[in-house]
């Protein structure tokens, strides 16, 4: 890779939607695409659709919970590496498959995890902020809304 060229060309995405992603391997693996030339890395997270083709409504808990492993991949790496991540939101799993998640059952999601990016982790004062914002009472993050 090295020899190519390809790392002055363009910059790796590590994607991993996991409730659970292993933090080390991906230090591991950004420690690696340096080695070959890689100056920068984007990640890739989700805040809707990644957790089932028939899922209609979104947990939240469990992207908050991929955006905080992310948020420690970023402070276990070196801070000149991140050049930013990307927060996806899956419609469908292909072409063939009926909607997931729709946009309007994920919006609190979506918040969540920003502020949770944007504050570098998650408190109860950005759930009240997320719930002000929103103009919700109740967010509920290890449930799924009603």
């Amino acid at each position: 890779l090295s020899e190519s060229g390809i790392p002055q060309l363009v910059q790796p995405m590590i994607w991993d939607y996991a409730a659970d992603l292993d933090v080390e391997s991906k230090v591991q693996l950004i420690e690696k695409y340096q080695r070959c030339g890689f100056s920068k890395v984007w990640f890739a997270s989700a805040f809707k659709g990644a957790t089932g083709v028939n899922q209609s409504l979104t947990l939240i808990g469990h992207h908050l919970k991929n955006h905080l492993q992310w948020l420690k991949v970023a402070s276990s790496s070196p801070a000149e590496v991140l050049e930013g991540i990307v927060l996806t939101g899956w419609q469908r799993y292909d072409h063939f498959s009926v909607l997931c998640e729709l946009l309007p059952v994920a919006i609190p999601s979506l918040a969540v995890c920003l502020q949770a990016l944007k504050n570098g982790g998650y408190s109860e004062k950005i759930k009240e902020d997320v719930e002000k914002l929103l103009g919700m009472s109740n967010l509920e993050i290890d449930t799924f809304m009603r």
